[in-house]
């Protein structure tokens, strides 16, 4: 019997551009553009584009771990505060820690069935924002929200500035 041609899922995730936001100012940060291409049915949007700092990341990282039980969660890149070299070998070096996180953590069906794993990913929702949706004390559904980011463009516009 011939087996049915099922087509390879295949997500890409890409941090990228990382941007110093208030610069100068004590509450600078760094934040990064994801870049979402995918063709698996876990996700709502097939490309999406945000951008996230660390701090979020961190947040992601800590519901992902409560809501999988006993399965482990990929670490991130550590909060080095002795960092010896230049601010953006460092960033970069985040920079990497994080798309490699991400990339582990797409890979995983128990992970992929958080939405907000997904939230994070394909809508520019705030945590507090994040967590209403999920508890459905948001004014729109987990799928409304990705939808509604994705239908307004924002997820294009950031990819569009890069080119001449």
């Amino acid at each position: 019997a011939q087996a049915a041609f099922v087509p390879q899922e295949l997500t890409t995730v890409r941090v990228q551009d990382p941007r110093v936001q208030n610069e100068g100012s004590w509450n600078s940060y760094v934040d990064y553009k994801i870049f979402l291409h995918t063709n698996s049915k876990a996700f709502t949007a097939k490309t999406s584009c945000v951008r996230r700092r660390y701090r979020e990341f961190v947040w992601l990282r800590r519901q992902l771990q409560k809501n999988a039980g006993l399965v482990p969660v990929p670490e991130l890149p550590g909060k080095s505060t002795f960092f010896v070299g230049s601010t953006d070998e460092f960033i970069e070096k985040r920079r990497q820690g994080l798309q490699q996180f991400l990339e582990k953590v797409v890979q995983n069906v128990v992970l992929l069935s958080d939405s907000r794993l997904h939230l994070f990913l394909q809508s520019q929702l705030s945590v507090p924002e994040i967590e209403a949706c999920v508890q459905g004390r948001g004014s729109q559904t987990v799928t409304d929200a990705i939808l509604h980011y994705a239908m307004s463009n924002c997820g294009w516009a950031q990819e569009e500035e890069t080119r001449p």
